[in-house]
């Protein structure tokens, strides 16, 4: 079995983190293969006093520097696994979620696998939603260029020293960013379905708002770092181009309207705050 490092940032996540450990503690996977590394961004809650009960078992980082970039590397830093897992600090591992995930990276060529994001239940339809917003096969096969989601995420740590770590500047989209470049470097994003996690997704249609426009914020420093190498690739294919194809109801229809309202807004804004800048 390869060593793994699974690196977990965290800020303010005191509601949520310690179910995320421990789905990670109870792998099926070799526990002596795996080094845990949690990341305090600079919380303000609770969140510093959890970890601490978890030293035995883990390694707990601190980062001043705001931003989930920052804390990653951070962790990157004091990695020691051949292979690096992302998840996040809302997130809940399936039991064997790691092992699937780094199968595919046997093949050398294989830069990152993407895992299965689905909502963690019991939920209501809005956070069933969100399974779309965070759907990785669409992401990998069918967006033009493909990225990975840092909810589910594995890498050889070589890959980093060949193509950097995250951006910092970026305060979202840093998974996106450095998906562009390991692929720009020549490798391929896979996925993993069997590869499985648990997400708590926004629960209220002003939740879906904000997190639209997020999404469309931050796309704008993303894309304008990005766009000679966007502009190499043909588009999408059409289930990706055409929200639409993705509707099965028409509750996800009115989701997707309210998603997208927020995510044009924050565009509008994200392009305003960066030609001032």
């Amino acid at each position: 079995m390869p060593r793994v490092s699974i690196i977990v940032p965290v800020y303010n996540g005191e509601i949520t983190i310690e179910d995320c450990i421990e789905s990670i503690l109870a792998l099926s996977f070799p526990r002596d293969d795996v080094e845990l590394l949690l990341i305090d961004n600079a919380s303000s809650d609770n969140t510093s006093s959890i970890l601490e009960r978890y030293r035995d078992r883990a390694v707990v980082l601190h980062e001043t520097k705001r931003g989930p970039a920052a804390a990653r590397n951070r962790g990157l830093s004091s990695a020691k696994g051949d292979i690096v897992a992302f998840t996040d600090a809302d997130c809940v591992v399936d039991r064997d979620w790691l092992t699937r995930i780094i199968a595919p990276l046997r093949d050398p060529l294989v830069g990152i696998v993407g895992g299965t994001i689905l909502a963690t239940k019991p939920c209501n339809a809005i956070a069933e939603f969100g399974e779309r917003i965070h759907d990785h096969r669409m992401a990998i096969e069918y967006y033009s260029p493909p990225y990975a989601i840092t909810m589910s995420w594995a890498s050889p740590r070589s890959i980093f020293e060949k193509v950097g770590l995250f951006d910092e500047d970026l305060l979202r989209c840093e998974d996106c960013d450095l998906s562009y470049r390991i692929v720009g470097a020549g490798y391929s994003i896979v996925h993993e379905p069997a590869a499985v996690v648990y997400h708590r997704n926004e629960q209220s249609l002003g939740g879906l708002i904000a997190e639209g426009y997020s999404h469309g914020y931050h796309s704008i420093p993303l894309l304008k770092k990005h766009e000679e190498f966007v502009r190499t690739f043909a588009p999408g294919k059409p289930e990706a181009r055409d929200a639409t194809a993705r509707q099965s109801s028409p509750g996800q229809s009115l989701y997707w309207s309210v998603f997208n309202f927020g995510k044009t807004a924050g565009k509008a804004m994200g392009s305003l705050t960066h030609k001032l800048s």
